[in-house]
């Protein structure tokens, strides 16, 4: 029997538990949160590299709702 969950580890090879990588405001407001598969690999690499920091970026964020676009002048 195999176990097919992803494992992570930082630089210096030390592995890294997924579920206590913290998972910013950002990330809880993505679309692509909580998609599971690839995605979820990515979005944990994407946090697990960014542990620590004063600021977190996502190239990979869509807001869950989009707001509309305005007309011009309004």
């Amino acid at each position: 029997m195999t176990n097919d969950t992803p494992k992570y580890f930082d630089d210096d090879g030390t592995e890294i538990n997924p579920d206590l990588i913290s998972k910013p405001d950002l990330c809880v407001s993505c679309k692509k949160d909580g998609l599971g598969g690839e995605e979820e690999i990515l979005c944990n690499l994407t946090r697990a590299d960014q542990q620590g920091q004063a600021e977190f970026f996502c190239d990979a964020y869509i807001p869950i709702k989009q707001s509309p676009p305005t007309a011009a002048g309004q």
